[in-house]
């Protein structure tokens, strides 16, 4: 029997709230699309009991479920801007911090050949 692991079993409270959202969000697509849950499970290749528990934003869940059932609703490429090093304003002060301040000297080039 797999083990679960100890963010699965006990995320923080804003993972938890996060998963949460996107599930509802998930739904919510699914439902304006007026698609069953059993078509849109169907189309992933996973069973209905998967994709209501993506759309309940269980932990436990593979994230390959979440990011199939975006797929199969047409909203996977708005999953680019997640973790965007671009976008990424800690990472890039952080990089910043740690690069040189000055350029290193050159020695002069010898012309005795």
């Amino acid at each position: 029997m797999p083990r679960t692991s100890k963010i699965a079993e006990n995320p923080p409270f804003a993972v938890e709230q996060a998963l949460k959202r996107l599930g509802d969000n998930i739904r919510t697509a699914r439902l304006r699309r007026k698609l069953r849950l059993e078509d849109v499970a169907e189309r992933m290749g996973i069973s209905r009991f998967t994709l209501s528990d993506v759309e309940k934003g269980k932990p436990t869940t593979a994230v390959a479920a979440y990011l199939g059932a975006l797929w199969a609703l047409g909203l996977l490429d708005q999953l680019e801007e997640v973790a965007d090093p671009d976008r990424d304003e800690e990472g890039k002060i952080l990089e910043r911090s740690r690069a040189p301040r000055v350029a290193r000297t050159r020695k002069a080039l010898d012309n005795d050949f």
